[in-house]
């Protein structure tokens, strides 16, 4: 490469950096004068870069947006951190276009790496490991999740084209608060304008996005992603579950996270037998009887998980909870009494 075309290169590198670089400044970085900046600035421009002038003292030339993505200059830290970033959003199902569309991008980006970065790049991904496996997601559509975006930015009306889990399609007007990434797939909350209560919509079962004339006043309290995961815990399921348990939001939280469970401070009613209330140590003023309620399909992986907890626990509702813990914990003692040198596990 001859050196004038490597001083462009340079000069479109520090350009993209970002701000406004004097004349100057750019000379002194590239070991030229100010009228060969002038030229290769020109020469940026004719390549269709969109290089504008700024005036005045501070004035010198910065990069404007212009109708087409110009070449882009990546640093070797920088260019790991895109391939990265593209790796592990692919891998957590947060694309928001199809997913030839990363393994494209990727590929480019380490087609023209050097050969040093790309060793090094190499190395890492070998080195790598993740402790689940890739999910499959729909993606949603890039100009579904940009409108609503600026529907959000701008607390406009959004109409939007949805199809619901059992496949009914609708055709709603949305006041959205914000977008939401969580496990793997995209959510907008809102309120929808027809019944005037809040909903969450997967992004990918949006077909269409078009904004409406008018605006909206944000809500108080709770931010989208609140909003998201308290949606979860109180979705319609089979089986609605009421607990107590005894500890702190911490430890309750490690196994039966916002997006499964809501809590509340417990307050036994007036005459309440208290022999339960009052099991934990009085020393221990960070644990408290806290009210667990959830909604669930299934109640098989209950059971486990409040055995996890190691923490007191009574089940309001429902009995048939109750009793699969009493079997679980009949079957875990059977293996504890089990002799070491028995043949077969007991059943």
């Amino acid at each position: 490469m001859s050196r004038p075309t490597g001083r462009v290169l340079t000069l479109l590198e520090l350009l993209q950096s970002g701000g406004t670089r004097t004349v100057a400044e750019l000379a002194d970085r590239l070991g030229v004068e100010g009228r060969t900046v002038r030229r290769y600035v020109d020469q940026l421009v004719d390549l269709d870069v969109p290089v504008e002038s700024v005036r005045g003292r501070y004035g010198g030339y910065r990069l404007a947006p212009g109708h087409r993505l110009p070449p882009l200059m990546l640093g070797d830290d920088e260019a790991l951190a895109v391939l990265l970033g593209l790796i592990a959003g692919r891998r957590a199902g947060l694309t928001t276009a199809h997913h030839t569309a990363s393994e494209t991008a990727a590929a480019k980006i380490r087609r023209v790496l050097p050969k040093h970065i790309a060793r090094r790049l190499d190395t890492l991904l070998e080195a790598l490991a993740f402790t689940d496996e890739p999910g499959e997601f729909d993606t949603p559509d890039a100009g579904v999740l940009l409108t609503i975006a600026d529907a959000v930015r701008h607390r406009r009306p959004v109409s939007i084209r949805y199809t619901d889990r059992d496949g009914r399609r609708s055709e709603r007007t949305l006041h959205a608060y914000g977008i939401v990434a969580h496990a793997g797939r995209w959510y907008v909350t809102g309120e929808d304008a027809r019944i005037g209560e809040d909903r969450t919509f997967r992004l990918d079962r949006i077909a269409d996005a078009r904004t409406l004339p008018g605006s909206f006043e944000a809500p108080v309290g709770p931010g989208p992603a609140q909003r998201v995961l308290s949606a979860f815990a109180t979705a319609e399921y089979r089986h609605e579950v009421t607990l107590r348990i005894h500890g702190t939001v911490g430890q309750i939280r490690a196994r039966l996270p916002a997006g499964v469970a809501s809590l509340e401070e417990y307050a036994p009613v007036a005459g309440e037998d208290r022999a339960d209330v009052d099991r934990a140590d009085a020393d221990r003023t960070n644990e408290r009887w806290l009210r667990v309620e959830l909604r669930v399909e299934r109640l098989d992986w209950l059971p486990p998980v409040l055995a996890s907890l190691d923490r007191p626990f009574v089940i309001e509702r429902p009995d048939e909870l109750r009793d699969l813990v009493t079997t679980l914990a009949d079957r875990l003692a059977s293996y504890a009494r089990a002799k070491p040198d028995s043949e077969e596990p007991m059943s």
